[in-house]
């Protein structure tokens, strides 16, 4: 399919003009001047195109100046928002557990997330919901939640379904630190996976841990009056995706040390993706 988006037949094999250019670019040089549009060869193997001319700042870091680019002659369409490198980047210390591969595999459950609206939009929505399981999860560090004590408490035995993995098998697990027999069976169900009788999935398979962050956040209002993705394609701002999360106990002045980690962090991810973090951060 790619010969044919450049009008060439796929059959022959041969590669247009301009991809050829991009795929023979130059490899980056550090402190070299490169003007807008300039592309280059970073030393990981990908192109890099210049966004604004800058004397030679890393392609990885400095995401204002420089912009992932696919050699076969353009960004790459439908690619998720955040590279490998400014994953990386944003979450230094995270468990190996929470892997880029993982989440982007997840991202064909939602199609809608990171993907609608403007460029800004689409950058501000990753960001907001990779500063949030920042916060739930200590940086991607912790996969199950840390209190056993907990564990026992998150049975809900009224439901008709009662908890057939056993009363302390619902414990906060993944990115959002998915919690409660009823939002297994609730997730479970919507992403096709039986997650009530076996919850451990969450703790086991990266993508599946991932999905159950995404599913909450593009269906789930929690305390608040919209799901965290409406909150930031509707224009609501960071602060209305704190109150989908956890407003009922940060939000309103409840604890303002919370709300101010992940607006921090917020801020963090939007500056190396290059992004404004608009209006409305706080709750």
């Amino acid at each position: 399919m790619a010969g044919l988006a450049f009008g060439v037949p796929a059959a022959t094999g041969q590669v247009p003009q301009a991809a050829a250019a991009a795929c023979s670019a130059p490899k980056w040089v550090a402190g070299q001047w490169y003007d807008v549009g300039a592309i280059v060869r970073y030393t990981n193997g990908g192109y890099y195109r210049a966004k604004n001319a800058n004397p030679g700042y890393d392609p990885i870091i400095s995401t204002w100046y420089w912009e992932p680019y696919n050699c076969g002659g353009g960004t790459k369409p439908g690619a998720f928002v955040v590279s490998e490198a400014q994953f990386n980047q944003i979450f230094p210390g995270r468990n190996g557990f929470y892997s880029y591969s993982g989440l982007t595999a997840a991202l064909s459950a939602y199609p809608g997330f990171a993907t609608t609206g403007s460029d800004t939009v689409k950058k501000q929505e990753a960001a907001a919901f990779l500063a949030n399981v920042n916060h739930e999860t200590g940086g991607l560090v912790y996969i199950v939640e840390q209190n056993t004590a907990n564990y026992p408490h998150y049975c809900d035995a009224s439901q008709p379904y009662g908890c057939p993995a056993g009363q302390a098998a619902y414990y906060g697990r993944g990115p959002i630190q998915l919690s409660w027999n009823f939002n297994y069976k609730a997730a479970g169900d919507a992403l096709g996976i039986d997650l009530l009788g076996n919850p451990w999935q969450v703790e086991q398979n990266a993508a599946v841990a991932w999905k159950t962050g995404l599913w909450y956040w593009n269906t789930q209002s929690g305390p608040g009056t919209m799901t965290p993705h409406n909150a930031i394609v509707n224009g609501r701002g960071f602060g209305e995706t704190i109150r989908s999360i956890n407003g009922s106990i940060e939000c309103n002045g409840g604890n303002p040390a919370q709300v101010e980690s992940r607006v921090s962090k917020y801020r963090q991810i939007s500056s190396i993706l290059g992004v404004n973090p608009g209006a409305n951060l706080y709750c």
